[in-house]
């Protein structure tokens, strides 16, 4: 688990997959989810950087300030 801005729980996940690695980064508040690949010899320091970058993006992008769950999703 890591910590995002403003206090939002984040759940990550590495899957080593051939020479690469998965992550994925899921925001417990919204319940949005991304994914991305990168070489296994970046390191999980980089790769955890990258991944939480690109979900404060899709969040800026999808969620609009003040969203709740509920708003958030789609279903």
């Amino acid at each position: 688990m890591a910590r995002q801005s403003a206090n939002r729980e984040v759940l990550i996940e590495f899957q080593q997959v051939g020479n690469a690695v998965k992550v994925t980064a899921v925001d417990t508040e919204t319940l949005v989810e991304v994914s991305m690949m990168g070489p296994d010899s970046a390191g999980q320091k980089v790769l955890k950087r990258k991944v939480i970058n690109k979900l404060k993006y899709v969040l800026v992008k999808k969620i609009p300030k003040g969203a709740t769950k509920q708003q958030g999703r789609r279903g």
